[in-house]
């Protein structure tokens, strides 16, 4: 599933980054890459706030729908 609909709180997997490479890449210097952690602190209107490793992020829902976890 999306980590957008993920639910909120729990600690996910990150199963597959569908993004093109640059995108990836940025992703992956971010701490966000497959078979890493992240958890989904909310998710409303157009954006994503997750945490990853120690730091919290906020993504545009359209990159956070190509983010798959479980």
């Amino acid at each position: 599933m999306p980590v957008s609909i993920a639910p909120e709180g729990k600690e996910l997997c990150i199963r597959r980054v569908g993004a093109d490479d640059k995108t990836k890449k940025h992703l992956r210097e971010l701490g966000i890459a497959e078979g890493g952690r992240i958890t989904l602190i909310s998710s409303n209107g157009g954006s994503v706030i997750v945490i990853v490793k120690d730091g919290r992020l906020c993504l545009d829902k359209s990159l956070a729908c190509k983010i798959l976890v479980s």
